[in-house]
């Protein structure tokens, strides 16, 4: 089972891949980065990307499976039942940013986010490798 380290030179090897990171998105602290960060500063886009998936995993909009009630969603500190939401997709004319929930044994606050270039990189293997890695990665 990869920890942090080898979850992110594992996602790099995804094609298109220019940058990745582990995030805590209950701080937005980033616990691991690798490559290139969008705006230059992997801690800033920690912090950024963090708020993108607060938003989305707290939203009740995004709680409700398709055929089921609400599920129970984390509280503003994190702890809690995972977020319902597997993953967030953005797309810009230049790339594609991937942020993919990670269930763990404490809070189910972290995300792996994958900065993917649009011409070189395949959204759907990269969504796939995310969700088989998230599954693997082991926090300690």
């Amino acid at each position: 089972m990869p920890g942090i380290d080898e979850c992110l030179l594992e996602v790099m090897r995804l094609p298109g891949a220019r940058g990745a990171a582990v995030v805590d998105w209950t701080s937005g602290l980033a616990l691991g980065t690798i490559g290139e960060s969008p705006n230059g500063d992997h801690e800033a886009t920690a912090a950024e990307t963090a708020e993108v998936a607060r938003m989305a995993a707290e939203q009740p909009a995004f709680a409700r499976e398709a055929t089921g009630p609400p599920t129970a969603l984390p509280d503003r500190a994190g702890a809690g039942a995972p977020p319902p939401v597997e993953d967030v997709i953005i797309t810009t004319r230049a790339g594609y940013h991937v942020l993919r929930f990670v269930e763990t044994s404490f809070d189910s606050s972290v995300f792996v986010h994958l900065w993917l270039d649009r011409a070189e990189g395949n959204l759907a293997l990269a969504r796939i490798r995310l969700g088989e890695m998230a599954e693997r990665l082991v926090l300690a």
